[in-house]
């Protein structure tokens, strides 16, 4: 793509979506600031939260509606602050209005909506990413230093596992319809770490559920995430994945991803980490801290790339990814039999 701005201030961003978990609003219009863009505008349908956005960015635009700030605002860089099954459908709004548009995490719910949002950016000659922060995560960048370096040889599997013995929250994030379900969330992150470390296409994905356990507990009954996700995915290196998110384990897994290689093991929660590797009959274990995240790094690459055309490193191609694994892990699990991938 070609530069569209001279530099980073004429990048004028809106967020639709402010407050909520995480101080998520806030958080985005400070990353974009601090890379140089120009906050311009909040689309937010409750008024409280309208007015803290006022208050903490002086003088920024405020909408009730998308529409609205669609439709008054100058802003040429949307990001979407909102419940996973609204990505899609806002996102097409505001490519189509020649809007440059970022995604919170997940992409979207679905490989099809993937496509129609990258179809639908294309057309309109703009931009769609996902917020993949964490691929500049501490730990996935020593993950990669170290499977680079060779000291656990060459890689044979990547196991991703999250979760205790637990009760959903009644938010919208244990509502499969709108959250995607169980694998949707932290699934998204780590299938984004262990796609950095397998270097290689998808060939398949098999995908197993438990569901019914606590859904009379909580008020979304019949529309309960699972309360456990498995996903086994296979690649054409010959490497393979396995991911579990879970509720029902009162036995949770040591760390959050083992990267197993041919001559040991880098297992890392997200600020530690501990290397096995045999030597002779000694097992030695080297345990460490993981560097700093470089979060930032995310909108200085987008930044840079719509003023200087410097090469997009989360791109919706990139971001469709480990969607396409969960797309295929959902129905996989549905249908009770292993799903080829698709790569257009």
């Amino acid at each position: 793509m070609k530069p569209h701005f001279r530099n980073a201030s004429e990048i004028k961003v809106g967020v639709i979506g402010y407050g909520g978990a995480f101080n998520m609003g806030r958080m985005h219009l400070q990353d974009m600031q601090k890379a140089g863009m120009t906050p311009r505008a909040v689309a937010e349908p409750d008024g409280a939260r309208l007015a803290v956005a006022a208050q903490e960015f002086p003088g920024i635009q405020t909408y009730a509606s998308v529409e609205e700030m669609l439709k008054k605002s100058d802003v040429n860089l949307v990001v979407l602050i909102t419940p996973h099954n609204t990505h899609a459908p806002l996102a097409l709004k505001c490519l189509k209005a020649g809007r440059h548009v970022v995604c919170e995490k997940p992409f979207a719910l679905t490989t099809k909506e993937c496509d129609t949002m990258i179809a639908a950016a294309k057309k309109a000659g703009v931009m769609v990413s996902t917020f993949h922060n964490r691929h500049w995560d501490g730990s996935i960048l020593k993950a990669l230093e170290v499977v680079k370096s060779g000291v656990i040889g060459d890689l044979v599997r990547v196991e991703c596992h999250m979760g205790q013995w637990s009760r959903p929250g009644d938010w919208w994030r244990s509502s499969k319809s709108i959250s995607g379900g169980i694998l949707y969330d932290w699934g998204v992150h780590v299938l984004e770490y262990s796609l950095q470390l397998i270097d290689s296409d998808v060939t398949e994905v098999t995908g197993f559920a438990k569901r019914g356990f606590w859904a009379p507990c909580t008020k979304w009954k019949n529309d309960t995430i699972e309360d456990e996700g498995f996903a086994v995915v296979r690649f054409k290196s010959g490497a393979w994945l396995t991911l579990c998110i879970t509720q029902i384990d009162p036995n949770p897994k040591r760390g959050m991803v083992e990267v197993t290689g041919t001559k040991g093991t880098f297992l890392w929660e997200y600020d530690t980490h501990e290397i096995i590797v045999k030597e002779g009959e000694q097992t030695i274990v080297t345990k460490g801290r993981n560097p700093p995240a470089q979060w930032g790094q995310y909108y200085t690459n987008i930044a840079a790339h719509l003023t200087k055309g410097v090469p997009l490193v989360i791109t919706a191609e990139w971001a469709r990814r480990p969607i396409h694994i969960l797309d295929l892990a959902d129905r996989s699990a549905r249908v009770g039999r292993a799903l080829k991938a698709k790569y257009d």
